[in-house]
C-alpha cells in the first residue's frame, strides 16, 4: 500500500471512502468539501492521510496536530476517521495508516497520540490495541443538537 497525505483532486475519492466508516452519514456538496479541506490545511503539521493499492483509495485516517500551553509547549495528536474499505479489511492496512499518521505526529513534536472510537464492538477495540494504542483516558464528548424549524 502507497501512503500519502490527500491533496484537493481526492476529494471526490476520499468522501467515497468515508461511505465505508459511516454508510448513513450526509455527504457534503463538493464546494463544502472543498471550504473544509482548504480550511484544514491551515494546521501545521496536521494532515488527512491516504492509502492506495493500484491507484484505488483503500484506507485513510487524519491527524490533527494541537498546540498545547502544557508540557513545556509541546503539542499532540489527535487522530479521527479511521476507515478501510470494507473489500480491504483484516488486511494491516488500518495499522500501517495510523502508523504513518502517528509517525508524522513524532516528526512535528507530540508527545502523545490520542484517538476515540464510537465502537464498542471487540473487534474494533482489539484493533487499536494491536495497533499500539492504551486505553488509558476516559473520552467525553458534548453534541450539539440540531435545531428544528
Amino acid at each position: 500500500m502507497h501512503i500519502r497525505q490527500a491533496v484537493r483532486t481526492d476529494l471526490e475519492n476520499l468522501l467515497d471512502l468515508y461511505r465505508h466508516l459511516m454508510p448513513e452519514d450526509r455527504r457534503p456538496s463538493k464546494t463544502q468539501a472543498e471550504t473544509v479541506f482548504d480550511a484544514f490545511l491551515k494546521y501545521d503539521g496536521s494532515g488527512i492521510f491516504l492509502g492506495e493499492i493500484d491507484s484505488q483509495l483503500v484506507a485513510s485516517c487524519t491527524l490533527v496536530v494541537v498546540p498545547n500551553l502544557t508540557r513545556a509547549g509541546t503539542p499532540y495528536g489527535l487522530i479521527e476517521n479511521v476507515v478501510t474499505h470494507t473489500d480491504f479489511r483484516r488486511r494491516g492496512l488500518g495499522k500501517m495508516i495510523l502508523d504513518a499518521a502517528t509517525e508524522i505526529a513524532w516528526q512535528q513534536g507530540c508527545y502523545k497520540v490520542m484517538l476515540l472510537t464510537g465502537s464498542t464492538r471487540s473487534d474494533a477495540i482489539n484493533f487499536y490495541h494491536q495497533a499500539g494504542f492504551e486505553q488509558t483516558k476516559t473520552g467525553f464528548q458534548k453534541r450539539r443538537i440540531p435545531r428544528r424549524a
